[in-house]
Order: structure tokens, then C-alpha cells, then sequence
């Protein structure tokens, strides 16, 4: 089957039905078309059962999230609490640690992509490390830089 845009698949359903309906069978509107005849067939079937409205497109419901929105919150003011008080070393949150205080706060697993798009629901974005140490002394580095560098450059001749 032809890779088609989600729009393009409405211009298609709509193709085939007036195709259908100017006595086309559906192996030669699949055909003509570059569909399979089930896709062909489904079409036509929701058609007949639901008029025009099943030519528009729509978005596609996902599935029904696992956690309220009352979980949701209550997994933030967790999260909040940090890294280490739910016995984990060191302060930084990953996917599969969020993922470990979900089952053992609400019993339910996701998959480590799915986690990453929980913490976006809830305003939580990845975080990339700071390339300056936090604790660094600015003045000892440039001293360190400006007397202890040039003496390491030196090559023994």
C-alpha cells in the first residue's frame, strides 16, 4: 500500500466511494488506487453505515491514560520531593526512576518513552547538564590556567 498523508487518506475514501458508485468493484478501485482491497472495503463499509461523515478524517484516540489527573498531580508533588527521598543515589531523575515511583506509587509500568511524554504532560522537560561545574572558583581556575597550564605545555627538550 502507498504511503499517503492522513488528508489524502479523506481525498481517497471520498475517490472510492464515487468509484464505487459508478459501478467499480472493489479489487479494481484498489488497485487503481494503490490500496488493498480491505482498506477498500472498510472504507465503503463505514460509508454505508455512517454517511459522509465517515469520509472526513479524524484524529485517532490514543488510549485512555493509566494515571488520573489527580495521580498526575500527586506523582509531581512525589517527584518535587526529589531522587534521593525515594532512595535513589544522587539527585538527578530518569525516565526508568520516575517510571519505579510510578509502579510504587500507582502500580502501573510504562515503557521509557511513554515516561518521558508523562513528565511533559505535567510541565517537566529534559534537563541538559551544565558544562560549568556549579562549585567551580572562578579565580582558581584562571590562576590554575595562568600559572600551573603553561608549565604543563612545556616539553622537556
Amino acid at each position: 500500500m502507498a504511503s499517503y498523508k492522513q488528508t489524502e487518506y479523506e481525498v481517497l475514501r471520498r475517490r472510492c466511494v464515487a468509484l464505487q458508485q459508478q459501478g467499480w468493484k472493489q479489487v479494481a478501485i484498489a488497485h487503481a488506487l494503490g490500496l488493498t482491497q480491505g482498506w477498500v472495503s472498510r472504507t465503503l463499509t463505514k460509508y454505508r453505515q455512517q454517511g459522509q461523515e465517515a469520509l472526513a478524517w479524524q484524529k485517532q484516540p490514543g488510549a485512555k491514560s493509566r494515571l488520573t489527573d489527580e495521580q498526575l498531580i500527586e506523582l509531581v508533588a512525589e517527584l518535587n520531593k526529589g531522587a534521593e527521598y525515594h532512595g535513589f543515589p544522587g539527585h538527578i531523575w530518569t525516565r526508568p526512576r520516575v517510571n519505579e515511583v510510578i509502579k510504587k506509587l500507582f502500580g502501573v509500568s510504562y515503557d521509557p518513552s511513554q515516561v518521558g511524554r508523562i513528565l511533559k504532560k505535567v510541565g517537566w522537560s529534559r534537563q541538559k547538564p551544565q558544562r560549568i561545574a556549579r562549585q567551580q572558583n572562578q579565580q582558581r581556575v584562571q590562576q590554575w590556567r595562568d600559572e600551573r597550564l603553561p608549565e604543563l605545555k612545556k616539553s622537556p627538550n
